[in-house]
């Protein structure tokens, strides 16, 4: 008996991650209003019944779709960044991984939260604030990697870390925006270029002989 319930548990864990990736590829392209049980049962050939004893409602399932993209996000992007040294390095791995996670279109719409974001803004309610969250704290840790750099030497005492970080997330916005509306590729090589430059350009007088022995 606790073999059978261990094995419907564990089918049970496995419907509904495969539930919640179709549910992030549809919202990505079409919004988390987009999402619906009767959408999702149609595509995943599931009874409306069986979609439904998962979440319950639709603002469920789109909240639960918005925290499984915060572990796709942490998979991808945040986990392989820390493996870095603190500051400077680990900034600019956040950034490339990021960057790549749109160039390989890990979800059809580009970065999740950038579509979750543009969709949300403006309206009040659980899943405005879930997103919202998520995005500041990614937005902070930027910020503190900055600050971390600044403190440490690798970046000059006077850089505004708010302002970089606003920057440099705003680069990667640009190249999600640009490659899904124009199918512009070359934007991801721009906003590399854009970010190596702020780093730079943000790397105190000592650092920069090391990486540019030149200057």
């Amino acid at each position: 008996m606790k073999g059978t319930v261990l094995y419907r548990t564990r089918q049970a864990g496995r419907t509904r991650q495969q539930i919640l990736r179709a549910a992030m590829d549809i919202a990505s392209a079409e919004g988390l209003e987009g999402l619906s049980i009767g959408r999702l049962a149609s595509d995943m050939k599931m009874s409306k019944t069986g979609i439904f004893s998962h979440f319950g409602s639709k603002r469920e399932l789109q909240l639960a779709t918005v925290e499984a993209a915060k572990q796709v996000f942490l998979e991808r992007i945040v986990e392989p960044a820390l493996t870095e040294p603190r500051g400077s390095l680990r900034l600019a791995a956040m950034l490339y991984k990021w960057l790549e996670y749109v160039e390989k279109i890990v979800f059809r719409g580009g970065c999740f939260f950038a579509a979750a974001s543009a969709e949300f803004d403006s309206r009040p309610g659980a899943v405005r604030n879930q997103i919202a969250l998520h995005t500041k704290a990614w937005l902070v840790g930027l910020e503190d990697e900055i600050r971390f750099a600044a403190s440490n030497g690798q970046f000059r005492s006077s850089v505004d870390a708010a302002q970089l970080a606003f920057e440099l997330h705003a680069y990667v916005q640009e190249a999600n925006w640009a490659f899904k509306l124009f199918n512009d590729k070359s934007a991801f090589e721009r906003a590399r270029r854009a970010i190596a430059r702020s780093i730079s350009e943000a790397s105190s007088e000592s650092v920069r002989k090391i990486v540019n022995p030149r200057e």
